[in-house]
């Protein structure tokens, strides 16, 4: 009641009569979420469409012939499953020559379902932290829910039981590594003022076995106004080397390597984007010019720093790759004896070889491999030369390569889950406002007709310097393109799609772009007579969530069905709720009178009015999201409610960001959002 009344005083003081949302768990605000989620629950799950789609989609998710992801481990396949028969998961494992050649055999590690019904919790596999080189004990990481905080707790992997009086770091948004078998390299919540403002550990202790987390000695302390500290860790030549990487913004980090107890700060650019260890090199993504000894190393490129040299004041930097104005990179992977560089050139992918010869790196590019389509790197191992990665297009089922040195072999290809003979893939480009050409692919039938009457889907996300990639997905194909639909990703600009440039032109006051590069795009497909806005629809999530929140005030007249989830939406406060403070390098502070005055030009909690005629949007969001607070979602709602707009509302009860964590929700969600989409497009 404290809490609800102190948020009510605030409303009065920021004149937000719906500040009361924000508290997530009292009565009122769940008597309020519940009420909605009702409209929506018996809107969409009575139909015959929402109960044929979530059945389709829940034998997909628990098929047992779907790809299992592979993590390298030493000697194992490391895999962690869910099905019918195991709802919460299992951890699994079998040996790597068995995976490679198709075997069943699997060896369950750890069973979430039972841990969670011994200790009455709803876990969530975060994944393992191993101690190398033996990796006998790893410490494991679970969240209640699905949330963004973890605990972690130490694991015998040999005995496939949690180490009795092992180490145990309490549920944080916090991250730990291994020192040596008896100390850990711990940033988590040690107390009132350990964290930033964003929610982050700020402070990086080291911990000895058998000693208690306040015995902890500290290594390196921050200020609060930072985004985090996080440890890190990588083993090479027989030796485990760890460091710090202080994230000062989003895009800005100091990295400290830890030397005698003692953490000595890198000469690494504060805006490069750190992309793992190889040996003694730091490999970064340069974000802008770096000139080292009148030499100057283009923004977009790929370079490595000899850590062992810059520890001696000696800069030795490395040229591994440089990009064109249509290509980015997207990924690394390390190995024994080299690199992979997952490169992304105008929206398609190709794999390059690097070996470190002679103090250079020599590239070999990787040409086994399919023409279009997008390519994860999945898992690699740095004590051989194996690797696994993925390829798919919107209409290819994802394979799975297995790598082995020089030699590429098949090693799963999913199973076709709907039918795509009739369907047909083209990259076409949008002109924006301001002249730029905005890609985008669209998956249409064969027999397309021109008639502004096809029901067409655009999925977009703009943000965080992320590229979207072609991708097979069996949701958009059984939800949407069996249905009938047409679909279409944009690649519009805050993205990496065509490195540093494309992501900046998007950033803070430039934010606009990406929703002008949007309406673009829809403008385009309608002009073409693809489709029209009673038939055009947008999907977005999280930062997508506000860039279709900002679509729908900003140009209502252009679409029909809209997907707000796991929004942004109140620009204002933001900063103030959960991780927020974190994305201020992303969209500026809203709290200085320079930013605020961009940012309420498009804040579409604050772009919302009566005499308007918007879409009837649809925002689903979690109480378990403790990244994007679900009072954005909530706020929003309640606003039009009151201003007599129409909208639909879902808020799951766990889930975290991604708002499901089991087969089922995932499948009864997915199937509300199609649902949703059928009959709101056709």
């Amino acid at each position: 009641m404290f809490l609800l009344n102190v948020l009510l005083l605030k409303a009065q003081e920021t004149d937000d009569p719906y500040l009361w949302l924000e508290d997530i768990e009292s009565v009122q605000s769940l008597e309020w979420v519940k009420a909605q989620n009702s409209v929506s629950e018996k809107t969409f799950k009575e139909t015959p469409l929402f109960k044929s789609l979530s059945e389709k989609f829940l034998n997909v998710y628990n098929d047992e012939e779907k790809i299992a992801i592979p993590n390298l481990v030493g000697k194992y396949v490391y895999n962690f499953w869910q099905d019918a028969q195991n709802e919460r998961g299992v951890w699994r494992r079998m040996l790597k020559e068995d995976y490679v050649a198709s075997k069943t055999n699997w060896e369950i590690v750890l069973d979430l379902d039972e841990l969670s019904k011994n200790e009455n919790k709803k876990w969530v596999f975060g994944g393992a932290i191993w101690f190398e080189p033996d990796n006998n004990l790893c410490l494991l990481s679970l969240s209640d829910g699905g949330t963004d905080k973890s605990e972690f707790r130490e694991f015998d992997a040999v005995k496939k039981e949690f180490v009795k009086d092992g180490f145990f770091i309490p549920a944080s948004k916090g991250q730990a590594t291994w020192i040596d078998i008896n100390t850990l390299l711990i940033a988590t919540d040690f107390g009132a003022g350990s964290s930033t403002l964003s929610g982050y550990p700020r402070i990086v202790k080291k911990w000895k076995r058998g000693t208690t987390i306040a015995d902890a000695k500290t290594i390196l302390e921050a200020d609060s106004t930072i985004v985090a500290l996080w440890p890190f860790s990588f083993y090479s030549n027989s030796k485990q080397h760890v460091g710090l990487i202080k994230a000062i913004t989003f895009y800005e980090s100091e990295i400290y390597y830890i030397q005698e107890n003692e953490p000595k700060k890198l000469s690494n650019p504060v805006d490069a984007e750190i992309h793992g260890f190889y040996n003694m090199e730091l490999m970064l993504a340069l974000q802008s010019d770096w000139e080292v000894d009148d030499k100057t190393y283009p923004s977009g490129a790929l370079v490595s720093i000899d850590m062992d040299d810059d520890l001696k004041g000696k800069m030795n930097v490395k040229l591994i790759y440089i990009p064109d104005d249509k290509s980015s990179i997207v990924s690394m992977s390390t190995s024994k004896d080299f690199i992979i560089v997952n490169i992304m050139e105008n929206v398609q992918n190709k794999l390059i070889k690097y070996r470190l010869i002679d103090d250079k790196w020599v590239g070999e590019e990787i040409t086994e491999l399919p023409d279009v389509g997008g390519i994860n790197l999945i898992s690699s191992d740095n004590t051989t030369n194996d690797y696994f990665f993925r390829f798919s297009n919107f209409i290819t089922p994802s394979t799975l390569y297995y790598a082995q040195n020089e030699k590429i072999q098949k090693s799963t290809q999913l199973k076709s889950y709907f039918n795509t003979s009739n369907l047909i893939v083209e990259q076409n480009w949008a002109t924006s406002k301001d002249g730029t050409k905005i890609p985008y692919f669209i998956v249409h039938k064969k027999d397309l007709k021109l008639d502004g009457k096809n029901p067409l889907l655009i999925d977009a996300y703009g943000g965080f310097n992320i590229s979207r990639q072609p991708n097979y997905s069996v949701t958009v194909g059984l939800g949407w393109l069996e249905q009938g639909g047409t679909y279409v990703l944009a690649n519009i600009r805050g993205g990496g799609e065509f490195g540093p440039s494309w992501h900046q032109a998007a950033v803070k006051e430039k934010r606009q772009n990406a929703y002008d590069d949007l309406f673009a795009v829809s403008e385009d497909l309608i002009t073409r007579k693809i489709t029209s806005p009673e038939h055009l629809g947008l999907f977005g999530w999280s930062n997508g969530g506000l860039l279709t929140g900002v679509a729908f005030t900003q140009r209502p007249d252009l679409y029909k069905a809209v997907i707000v989830g796991a929004p942004l939406l109140d620009m204002k406060r933001y900063n103030k709720l959960l991780a927020g403070a974190s994305w201020m390098g992303e969209y500026g502070n809203p709290d200085k009178p320079e930013d605020w005055a961009y940012l309420k030009k498009y804040s579409p909690y604050h772009n919302l009015f009566k005499n308007k005629n918007y879409p009837k949007v649809f925002f689903i969001t979690s109480i378990k999201d403790d990244r994007v607070h679900p009072g954005h979602a909530r706020k929003m709602a309640a606003k039009m409610a009151d201003m007599g707009h129409p909208f639909f509302y879902h808020e799951t009860i766990e889930g975290g960001h991604g708002a499901a964590s089991t087969n089922k929700q995932q499948a009864e969600m997915q199937a509300m959002i199609y649902t949703y989409l059928n009959m709101m497009l056709n």
